[in-house]
């Protein structure tokens, strides 16, 4: 919050936050952030206490942030797209005192509350959410004693993000506000970002950490946050965003900018003003990386890697290294130290396979009400990422796969993400994803989940087997052939293996 007090003396009426045309101003943003955190305050919220957050993206999400952060309290973004057992127990585990929602999260919420043995008082900004306090009113109300704003270090909770939760009950990540503030450098310095004349689009769900994360730098130089409202993805929607903006920098994952530089319209914007095009979530093929270059040439293709308990970003791979480097997502920042090491924590040969530990100022605190897991996670003094990776002599790093989704089939180790790269080759495949069924001879054998390109003539086990047998060994190679319309993904674009799993029999 010192940043958005300083940017309002600085930058008074410069854009803070633009959002579907409309403008909030930096001395706007601070204005209606010191009143929401009064009336948070006037309703019990203090340091330390839970704010849940179920909206789509919009302005309030920041405010909300930055207001409840400002008593000492602590977030907890919570995706909307989850059932409403999913957010019941979220809301269960992280303690919520309060729930700020709109027209996506207000029923959502509303179901909950039922299930709750301490319901939290629920803070609609949707206009039609009947018996719920209006978000509009909090920011309006004049507080007779306003309270003190209470000193908040940085080594205290900022937010409780919760993991997509891919094996079990979902985990909430503790990150401090040091934690932000790592994040904030890391990718200031990933995207040189250097002062309030950078524009920065979130296209990306807010209750994601890529998408805070994203926030936080803009924040730190006074550039303009744009937010895209949540709704399906168009290409030429983004487009007409990023030239009518002026947009500087955005973050899409490799479908998305497949989307857009597919566009008949894209070549004949004027988006001179775009410099940095992050992506991440996912591989990107060399195909798309040049379509990207050709498409934006005066642009530069910036990958992030990372994890939620990282803040998240731990590697960086810039453009001039993408095609050379394909299939890694780059070197370690500077703010992470980080080891490969094997069962044992002992470091392994460049080239070879291991976990990729952790240690920096972006590491969370804690996984939140769950010390039996953060000391798993921390075994040996490190946080272990769950990542195989195998780094060069250059020093890249290549993630092999989860380790949770490694499959061994007779004894022997298949990284699925080295697979599914050599399968994405095939030019009747658009995506591909592998996972482990049981066998009983085998222990697991290889099962491949496949999207072709429209157009494209139906595609077989045997001829796929045959068309991958030159460049992946037969035993890594898949049994049995899946064609879908499209990959189950979550709101962050990550493929959910675990439901292509409940569907898979056992041979």
């Amino acid at each position: 919050m010192n940043h958005v007090e300083r940017h309002a003396a600085v930058l008074g009426h410069r854009p803070a936050i633009r959002f579907t045309g409309s403008t909030t101003t930096w001395t706007e943003l601070r204005d209606r952030v010191h009143r929401l955190a009064q009336s948070f305050a006037a309703r019990g919220i203090t340091f330390g206490d839970r704010v849940a957050l179920i909206t789509g993206n919009r302005p309030e999400f920041i405010e909300t942030v930055l207001a409840a952060n400002l008593l000492g309290a602590i977030v907890v973004p919570i995706n909307f797209r989850l059932t409403g057992p999913e957010t019941t127990y979220i809301l269960a585990d992280s303690g919520a005192e309060m729930v700020i929602s709109d027209e996506l999260g207000t029923p959502i919420v509303a179901a909950a509350l039922d299930e709750l043995d301490d319901a939290p008082q629920v803070i609609t900004i949707s206009n039609d959410a009947a018996g719920f306090e209006q978000y509009t009113l909090l920011v309006d109300e004049a507080q007779t004693a306003p309270v003190a704003l209470p000193d908040v270090p940085e080594d205290a909770a900022a937010l409780i993000m919760y993991t997509s939760g891919t094996t079990g009950k979902p985990k909430g990540a503790v990150l401090t506000h040091l934690n932000l503030q790592a994040q904030g450098v890391t990718v200031m310095r990933a995207f040189q970002y250097v002062d309030e004349a950078e524009v920065n689009l979130i296209a990306s769900p807010l209750f994601h950490i890529g998408a805070i994360g994203s926030v936080v730098p803009t924040l730190f130089v006074g550039g303009t946050l744009v937010i895209h409202p949540t709704r399906a993805f168009a290409a030429t929607e983004i487009l007409d965003v990023l030239e009518s903006e002026g947009v500087t920098s955005v973050f899409l994952v490799p479908t998305q900018w497949q989307a857009v530089c597919a566009d008949p319209t894209a070549a004949a914007r004027n988006l001179t003003q775009l410099r940095i095009m992050g992506w991440g979530a996912a591989p990107a093929t060399d195909t798309l990386l040049r379509q990207m270059s050709q498409t934006f040439p005066n642009a530069l293709s910036v990958a992030l890697f990372g994890q939620t308990e990282m803040s998240p970003v731990t590697c960086v791979l810039h453009g001039k290294d993408a095609i050379r480097k394909l299939g890694s997502v780059g070197r370690p920042i500077a703010a992470v130290t980080a080891r490969v090491v094997n069962p044992d924590m002992e470091d392994v040969a460049p080239g070879q396979v291991g976990e990729i530990v952790y240690r920096g100022p972006g590491l969370m605190l804690e996984y939140w009400n769950k010390p039996d897991a953060t000391a798993d996670a921390f075994e040996g003094g490190w946080f272990h990422s769950g990542d195989l990776v195998r780094v060069d002599d250059d020093g890249f790093v290549y993630v092999v796969d989860r380790a949770k989704d490694m499959i061994i089939s007779g004894g022997e180790n298949i990284y699925c993400s080295e697979v599914e790269n050599a399968l994405a080759a095939h030019p009747d495949i658009v995506e591909v994803t592998l996972i482990g069924r049981p066998h009983p001879v085998w222990g697991e054998t290889p099962v491949a989940y496949v999207v072709l390109r429209d157009g494209a003539a139906a595609l077989d086990i045997e001829s796929l087997r045959s068309w991958a047998s030159a460049s992946v060994a037969k035993y890594k190679l898949p049994t049995e052939l899946h064609l879908l319309d499209a990959l189950p993904r979550n709101a962050s674009g990550k493929i959910l293996k675990n439901t292509l799993r409940d569907h898979v029999q056992p041979a």
